[in-house]
């Protein structure tokens, strides 16, 4: 009988556990469904903005509604780049310091020749910017030597989206908006990057590839 006794704490001991694990579970992705339900996605799943391509780099990133979109009648190849932060909060304003964690994501990362629409939608808190500069032969994303600036030399570059809930060029994408460039790229190796100072140097980099 003591043994029965023993036998039946253990098991409901065991189940409190389960349950105690089950609703930390549930916790945890009520909390990352408020933050934009992107926290947990990788691979090139398409987030509940219904922008493909906007995956996490890891978990912290905490990602922001986007209040306007690029216009449906793009021409070309559309391309869609998630500009995004770690850690940061709305109180978080002014120059980003070096060793802050942020990401830039293209899908597809490949494209044919001919025109291609980037639109790149801002998820992060911090202001951000997209720009296109050729990659050299033997070059690989992530080499440029960033000056006293905190910024990359542009020479070459094919053009940026820049403006918030608008085309081409402008003073940065604001926290929840979209900006948006139209380009025809010939054939080669790119690197799509955030120039606004110390971001490149953060990870906001990746190559692209024109076939």
């Amino acid at each position: 009988m003591p043994r029965r006794s023993s036998v039946l704490s253990l098991l409901l001991l065991l189940g409190l556990s389960v349950a105690g694990c089950g609703s930390g579970q549930a916790a945890g992705s009520s909390q990352s469904g408020a933050q934009g339900g992107a926290g947990m996605m990788g691979g090139n799943a398409t987030s509940q903005h219904g922008y493909p391509g906007m995956m996490a780099a890891g978990p912290g990133y905490t990602y922001s509604p986007v209040s306007c979109s690029a216009p449906s009648s793009l021409a070309g190849q559309r391309v869609d780049v998630t500009l995004a932060d770690m850690g940061m909060t709305a109180m978080m304003g002014g120059i980003a310091p070096m060793g802050s964690r942020m990401m830039l994501n293209a899908s597809p990362a490949t494209v044919t020749a001919g025109q291609v629409s980037l639109v790149a939608s801002n998820v992060g808190w911090r202001t951000h910017e997209l720009v296109i500069l050729p990659l050299t032969e033997g070059a690989t994303a992530g080499q440029r030597v960033v000056g006293p600036d905190g910024k990359v030399a542009e020479k070459g570059s094919l053009g940026e989206a820049s403006g918030s809930c608008a085309a081409g060029a402008g003073q940065g994408i604001t926290a929840g908006q979209v900006g948006w460039v139209t380009l025809t790229l010939a054939p080669g190796r790119y690197e799509v990057v955030c120039n606004l100072q110390n971001h490149y140097a953060d990870g906001m980099h990746q190559e692209f590839t024109v076939n």
